[in-house]
């Protein structure tokens, strides 16, 4: 207990993240004291001693601030007592101003301070949301190799509406989503969190691809209208786009079912080819509301060395400064002979330097190799 007290108490002496900058708050004092000593009478450069404190509240904590406001106020009166003018009112009213300016900067530390430990107990929160909401994709299953990327829109926000998630079923396949919630905001959170529950409880079973769109379809809509008495009018917009697969380990294809959402890329060596199926389904939420209880599964080939990758609307969608798309479908090929996690990693840094740091929607990816048995 001791020895946690004595770590709490020196952290709090720390001087923040950037050490190096106590220089110049030392220096700076320093420099003002040799320079006034020497000066001629009339020349008086203590008042520049303010700036000591009020630059070391930019990298430093309050009781750090605090021991730098009064070496200041400790050098002024060097000063005085240098040049025998310690008595004098000049002196004196620098002195006060000094405590002053430095009790105003050791307040703001300890409001900045309290305000980041409150940021920090909230994204801690987030985070453990995230990692129970969108939990991470496994690195392999059976002879695929996964990788996932999430990006969000804005930079201290770690949930979103876009999704992804897989899981194994008894007859050696895996089973994956990608799926974008309209909207944004707790309610995109929420009906996000409904979505992934649904297929989680439901992709490991033995039922087809169709029967897993319907119950997804089918609970997400019985979520968002289960306190609607009847007689009100259905004025929902909630839906999801969403892309169902199963690939299956000894076949070498991908069966998809496409609900609204970006066709997936098939990466061949050099060639990209969008796995766009003969008809696109309604997103799911929508299709127990327009009387749709069939899906078309469509087939496409998969093969050993084969790479796949899953994406949102929000990394097709993203715009540069002038406007322009992201040409996705362009640099793609370029990374086809990375692996999964390494194509995704080129993805986020090229993404990102598109459009500057500034996404104007969440962006998630899946990418997906098939090794040889």
């Amino acid at each position: 207990m001791a020895l946690r007290a004595w770590r709490v108490f020196w952290h709090s002496w720390q001087p923040g993240h950037a050490p190096a900058l106590m220089v110049i708050p030392l220096g700076l004092i320093g420099a003002v004291c040799v320079v006034d000593v020497l000066a001629p009478p009339h020349i008086h450069l203590g008042p520049l001693l303010v700036a000591a404190p009020a630059i070391t509240v930019a990298f430093a904590g309050a009781r750090v601030t605090a021991l730098m406001g009064a070496l200041a106020v400790a050098a002024q009166m060097l000063i005085g007592v240098l040049r025998e003018s310690l008595s004098t009112g000049n002196i004196q009213a620098q002195i006060a101003a000094l405590v002053v300016v430095s009790a105003v900067c050791v307040g703001i530390c300890v409001l900045r301070d309290r305000r980041e430990r409150q940021l920090h107990r909230v994204r801690s929160v987030a985070e453990a949301a995230q990692s129970v909401l969108l939990q991470p994709l496994p690195d392999r299953a059976g002879p695929l190799r996964i990788a996932g990327l999430y990006i969000p829109a804005e930079e201290e926000a770690d949930l979103g509406g876009d999704l992804y998630a897989a899981a194994r079923t008894d007859h050696d396949s895996t089973r994956l989503l990608i799926g974008d919630v309209r909207g944004n905001g707790l309610a995109s959170i929420n009906n996000s969190a409904l979505l992934l529950g649904a297929f989680r409880a439901a992709a490991h079973r033995q039922a087809t691809l169709p029967r897993l769109a319907v119950h997804l379809d089918a609970a997400f809509r019985w979520d968002t209208s289960q306190w609607r008495s009847p007689s009100e009018q259905d004025t929902d917009e909630d839906f999801a786009t969403a892309i169902l697969l199963d690939i299956p380990d000894h076949d070498p294809v991908v069966h998809l079912i496409n609900c609204g959402h970006p066709p997936p890329l098939l990466l061949r060596g050099t060639r990209i080819t969008p796995l766009t199926p003969r008809a696109s389904h309604l997103p799911i939420g929508l299709g127990c509301a327009f009387g749709i209880t069939a899906y078309d599964v469509q087939t496409f080939p998969f093969e050993v060395g084969d790479l796949l990758i899953l994406y949102t609307d929000g990394v097709i969608e993203a715009r540069d400064t002038d406007g322009l798309f992201y040409p996705f479908t362009e640099r793609a090929p370029v990374w086809a002979k990375d692996d999964p996690g390494e194509l995704l990693r080129a993805l986020h840094d090229d993404l990102l330097a598109h459009v500057h740091g500034h996404l104007d929607d969440d962006a998630a990816a899946v990418a997906i190799s098939r090794l040889a048995l």
